[in-house]
């Protein structure tokens, strides 16, 4: 069943992002999926942040395909100001759910998404 499960995921992935397993995707202009990944993390950020943000805004990405999914996003918090999360989402067969991994602060518009 596992097999299965990680099999047609990483198929799916594999299709609509063109990364291979384990290696980060080129950057993709963040879309609806994305911006829900980072509304659902913006309360943990705050928290490990103590920041309270008014704009959370996901502007770009890069996924990594492991036995999951790590999302890097870069996120716009207001004037100049960006972080860059790493969210991981498990598999379907174990639940789907997120997890913030990392944060990095202290970011640009013109810093670019790597492997954090």
């Amino acid at each position: 069943m596992l097999f299965l499960c990680l099999s047609l995921f990483l198929l799916q992935s594999r299709v609509a992002n063109m990364a291979c397993c384990g290696g980060l995707s080129e950057v993709l202009e963040a879309d609806e999926k994305v911006q829900t990944i980072c509304d659902a993390m913006k309360p943990v950020a705050e928290t490990r942040t103590g920041i309270n943000y008014v704009v959370f805004t996901a502007k770009s990405y890069k996924t990594q395909l492991v036995a999951g999914t790590n999302y890097f996003i870069k996120v716009h918090v207001g004037g100049e100001e960006y972080v860059h999360l790493r969210i991981y989402k498990k598999l379907p067969c174990y639940g789907g759910t997120l997890e913030l991994t990392e944060i990095q602060q202290g970011k640009s518009h013109d810093d670019p998404i790597e492997y954090f």
